[in-house]
């Protein structure tokens, strides 16, 4: 069994990383990150320390198979189905305003 020790950043810790994020922070807010950030050190810490080695980099817990369904082919709908529902419509073509002189 591995012993962590908490990891504990300090005020100027909190406060470097806030000038490197561009924010200022009221000391209610310096307080609260610094022990935010302090725990979520302390959690990543604890990860690090769990034995995976036993455990293939491929490993998941995920099923495995996929869920997209089978590629069937379809017929589409006819010109005059598309055409149907266009404001404007030319030669069985889509008619758009001009983007261009």
């Amino acid at each position: 069994m591995v012993i962590i020790e908490p990891m504990s950043l300090t005020h100027e810790e909190v406060d470097h990383i806030a000038q490197l994020a561009r924010l200022s922070l009221t000391q209610e807010e310096r307080d609260r990150y610094c022990e935010q950030l302090s725990a979520i050190l302390d959690y990543a810490a604890r990860l690090q320390s769990v034995d995976t080695h036993a455990i293939p980099p491929t490993s998941t817990v995920l099923l495995t198979r996929s869920l997209l369904r089978a590629d069937e082919a379809h017929h589409g709908l006819s010109t005059e189905e598309v055409l149907k529902n266009a404001p404007a419509a030319e030669n069985n073509q889509f008619r758009v305003p001009p983007v261009m002189e």
